[in-house]
């Protein structure tokens, strides 16, 4: 099936959903009239023994992403976004994954260190009325990770439509360092859409401009204490760029996605891609009480509100932002140099890594476990398209990996970490380092714009 075919089929042809009215204008809202919800936390159905044990059904919903209009969606857990995981490194948990939906999907565990049966390897899916359970050993460092759908062809439709929730690794270190806790850990997935008349979902991703929601609520307020915060910001839009802007007021950076820095890193803006996350401490004590701030997109001259912060109270503050974090692990010498090239096909109408588009049956890079390698990815896609510069964005399944520089210069503010999804424009050549350990088997290297590895820019490392 060609992109063109997979951006522009009808929609309702190609989900099985409610068709949409039309293309009309959305529903009229109110900005800042709806309180933004905090994911509910699922609570585990065991915890006996090595592993703690969680049911998880995909089902159909319905959520009022614009107020008073229902509109259909799938979702984990039925909640619009699904719920969030909240793991202990070094503790195992085990997923029943139940599909009632009315196609097969399955679940990756971005981020995940996990075994290749646990990965939600595309072609092996969780067909309708059937369970699966995953299992995920959780050993790695603390981090924010997501779970969502990673059908073949299909991810960028199935995550638009809600399959999608956090996942977060709690760190043994980080009792230890007194950061924000609690009610004050708030995640925040920024997502983005079109809408029909009925505030219903059009999935057509290429088109924009899109209008972005953050947990499932347009444009909400969120109340806080006049203190220290912890946000765990993961965008999670098909292929929009962010850059957040809370009106000059200091975030500190203290994570991306592999987990704690090794310092805190100060920042008044942050760019976020997709399938990116960031962690950000942003104290609100020196704030007025009824104070409103409002967290903006900034990118590209863009000025869209993404939430506001209201200022509500005094409140002690026990928690800190300290000087040392966590220390990166060593950098071992590399015994192999791969070139990673993104670029779209010659006809066009599918995107290709190396020139080759998602084969299950072609293993692409053959690992051995325990090596350690330089990947040298290049963007050579133009950046003068009718619809601008075509960004990539690469994500590497398994590992998490270093960015070493960009044309041969310093990684971006906030990219000194460990990662496992980075930006690459066109005509850049990105050079990443991983130590692929843990386990054998196949996953996945793909870009995180899902439309893209929807129509082809995927590919597979078997790690021997």
């Amino acid at each position: 099936m060609s992109g063109h075919d997979t951006h522009h089929m009808d929609a309702s042809a190609r989900t099985g959903a409610e068709p949409t009215a039309g293309t009309g204008t959305p529903p009229p809202f109110t900005p800042f009239s709806v309180r933004m919800p905090v994911p509910p936390v699922l609570r585990p159905v065991s915890t006996k023994g090595d592993a703690d044990v969680y049911v998880l059904p995909m089902r159909p919903s319905t959520a009022e992403i614009f107020p008073g209009h229902p509109a259909p969606v799938m979702t984990f857990g039925g909640t619009f976004i699904g719920p969030t995981i909240r793991a202990r490194a070094g503790r195992t948990v085990r997923i029943h994954y139940a599909n009632k939906l009315d196609r097969g999907a399955t679940v990756h565990l971005h981020g995940g260190h996990v075994p290749p049966d646990s990965d939600g390897y595309p072609m092996d899916l969780i067909e309708p009325g059937r369970s699966r359970v995953f299992e995920y050993p959780n050993r790695q460092e603390g981090a924010t990770l997501w779970y969502h759908d990673h059908t073949c062809r299909k991810e960028a439709e199935h995550v638009y439509r809600g399959l999608a929730g956090f996942y977060l690794v709690e760190g043994e270190d980080e009792r230890d360092l007194r950061l924000p806790a609690g009610r004050y850990d708030v995640p925040i997935m920024i997502r983005d859409g079109r809408f029909d008349e009925k505030g219903h979902m059009i999935f057509e991703p290429s088109p924009m401009p899109t209008t972005l929601h953050t947990n499932g609520q347009l444009q909400p307020y969120f109340p806080v204490d006049a203190r220290r915060y912890r946000f765990r910001v993961l965008n999670a839009t098909l292929h929009r760029i962010v850059e957040l802007d809370l009106g000059g007021l200091e975030m500190v950076q203290i994570a991306s996605d592999g987990g704690l820095l090794p310092e805190p890193l100060p920042r008044t803006r942050v760019m976020l891609v997709p399938g990116e996350r960031v962690e950000l401490v942003v104290d609100f004590s020196q704030q007025a009480i009824g104070s409103k701030l409002v967290l903006t997109d900034v990118y590209g001259g863009a000025k869209e509100p993404v939430m506001r912060f209201d200022v509500k109270r005094r409140v002690p503050d026990p928690s800190r932002v300290p000087a040392r974090l966590r220390p990166l692990p060593p950098l071992p010498a590399a015994t192999t140099v791969r070139d990673i090239k993104l670029s779209m096909t010659a006809s066009g109408e599918e995107f290709a890594i190396n020139d080759k588009t998602f084969d299950h049956n072609r293993v692409d890079a053959r690992i051995e476990e325990g090596t350690t390698e330089i990947w040298s990815i290049t963007n050579t896609d133009p950046a003068d398209t009718p619809f601008g510069p075509v960004d990539h964005t690469f994500h590497m399944h398994l590992v998490p990996f270093r960015v070493l520089d960009r044309d041969g210069k310093p990684p971006l503010p906030g990219e000194n970490g460990l990662k496992d999804t980075v930006l690459v424009r066109p005509g850049e050549t990105v050079r990443v380092q991983a130590t692929f350990t843990g386990y054998k088997g196949r996953y996945l290297y793909h870009c995180h714009l899902q439309e893209h590895s929807d129509i082809g820019m995927m590919a597979q490392m078997e790690i021997v």
